[in-house]
């Protein structure tokens, strides 16, 4: 399996804001780039009113880390910017600087595929707070849309009740990196495949296609096409059907299945791509099975998502696999996840960790200070709280309650014959990776576990009813003193 490094030049560390790098060049100019930092990427609300999220992305940034250094392009573009004042923006030792610069940082993070919630970090970055500071937009860019992408998939996946869903969205997806991305994120939250080749090619991806109308139209007939791509793909005969007449398309499929029969192939199934999906694939499925093709399979496509999937399912559809295209890849009612990255905790080289915390008029905008874990509690089987708690104070008991920081009424008991686990997993110390490469169908069957260990209300698509989150009761009283204090002296 091959990277997305492939498709680019061998560094993308200027795959960044500006502000991240005049920040570095400040902290190398007072003397503070070795000063240790953590921050923790998260997001604050959950995608598509859903109840959830699917993380996604992490293998992508951690091939961009391992990849990450300052060409002499890289450099001789930085000191061609300038100031306000006409001279050159970076001083030179400092481009030097970059020049040799080596990530040796810690990476934890929740692995792809897992169900994660608001608050909650998916990836926790310790290092110098320079090096931490110019991975922030490379993170926040990669792990914000695949996340959203894989949480989109696994509903329409769900809507889908477990009848294979294809990714189809290459040609309206955002770019080529858009599309590959979505492509690989789509597989992670449950797609079967994809119609684009090249994230087949760099991820392992099944990947699947036919034929377009454009194919039929070249002909002088509908079925004069359909017989010349049963010659020329025997073994891949899906055929389109809604160029001119979807019935009488069906028709046609059928007596090029029953020619393929005698050739030891077999028709696969048809596609319908516009019309009155559930009427024409309910007739559609009358034909075929009163022509012996019971096992051909009626693919359908044309802007689908999960809310329309979930209303052709209620009015009776006969469809058996759904090609979801532009509404997945580009996350269609939802542009973007809102993903965020916050200093937690600072020291000096050998110092004690100072927790920091980030203030605002809007509660949900007050981070969470320290050095950030979940744990994550099962009763009978199933998830039904998670505990974001500081390491440098670990809970010594699960007698415990949860305080939701956006209200402290909301309170979840614990016990300590609940059963646990924590969900930020070492994956590189000292830039080196320290956890193994995990495969996409890995991922993806990591995600339908995932799903699964939940409550039916978290994870249904209308309505979810919202999943006990809260800050264990220490880093609660700590998140409440330091704030109080920052309200009172304008510093931590």
């Amino acid at each position: 399996m091959k990277s997305t490094q492939d498709l680019y030049s061998s560094s993308l560390a200027l795959l960044t804001d500006l502000y991240q790098i005049t920040m570095a060049a400040g902290y190398w100019k007072g003397g503070r780039a070795d000063q240790q930092a953590v921050f923790h990427m998260f997001f604050r609300k959950c995608p598509f009113r859903s109840g959830y999220a699917i993380a996604a992305g992490l293998e992508t940034f951690l091939e961009f880390v391992e990849a990450f250094h300052f060409t002499a392009d890289d450099i001789e573009y930085l000191r061609s910017i300038q100031g306000n004042d006409g001279h050159a923006l970076f001083e030179e030792d400092f481009l030097r600087y970059l020049s040799e610069l080596k990530l040796d940082i810690d990476v934890d993070a929740i692995p792809e595929g897992t169900v994660v919630m608001p608050h909650e970090p998916l990836v926790r970055i310790r290092g110098s707070i320079l090096q931490a500071q110019l991975l922030e937009t490379a993170l926040l860019n990669i792990i914000n849309f695949q996340t959203l992408i894989a949480t989109k998939s696994a509903r329409v996946c769900r809507a889908a009740r477990g009848e294979p869903v294809l990714e189809f969205g290459l040609r309206r997806a955002q770019g080529i990196d858009g599309s590959l991305s979505a492509s690989r994120a789509a597989h992670i939250g449950g797609c079967a495949a994809t119609s684009n080749v090249l994230a087949g090619k760099l991820f392992g991806i099944p990947v699947r296609g036919t034929h377009a109308h454009s194919w039929v139209m070249s002909f002088d007939s509908e079925l004069e096409a359909f017989r010349e791509y049963s010659i020329a793909m025997p073994n891949n005969c899906v055929f389109l059907v809604d160029t001119y007449d979807t019935l009488e398309g069906v028709r046609n499929a059928i007596r090029i299945g029953q020619q393929l029969r005698t050739t030891g192939h077999k028709l696969v199934g048809i596609r319908l791509d516009s019309g009155d999906l559930a009427g024409l694939s309910i007739e559609a499925r009358k034909l075929l099975d009163a022509a012996g093709f019971t096992d051909a399979a009626i693919v359908a496509s044309n802007d689908l998502d999960e809310h329309s999937i979930e209303n052709l399912k209620s009015q009776g559809a006969q469809i058996q696999v759904w090609g979801v295209g532009t509404k997945l890849v580009t996350a269609y009612d939802q542009p973007a996840l809102g993903g965020v990255y916050k200093l937690g905790a600072i020291r000096q080289p050998g110092g004690d960790w100072i927790p920091k915390v980030k203030l605002s008029e809007q509660l949900v905008k007050t981070s969470i200070p320290g050095i950030l874990q979940v744990r994550r509690f099962y009763r009978e089987n199933l998830a039904f709280a998670d505990m974001i708690y500081n390491e440098l104070a670990p809970p010594q008991s699960n007698q415990t309650s949860l305080i939701n920081p956006l209200d402290v009424t909301r309170k979840t008991r614990l016990t300590d014959a609940d059963v646990y686990d924590d969900l930020l997993q070492s994956v590189l110390r000292s830039g080196q990776r320290v956890a193994p490469v995990r495969s996409l169908t890995e991922l993806r069957s990591h995600c339908q576990r995932q799903l699964s260990i939940f409550h039916d209300s978290t994870v249904r698509l209308e309505n979810p009813q919202v999943y006990p989150v809260g800050l264990e009761s220490g880093l609660y009283d700590l998140k409440s003193t330091l704030v109080q204090s920052s309200q009172t002296t304008g510093q931590v």
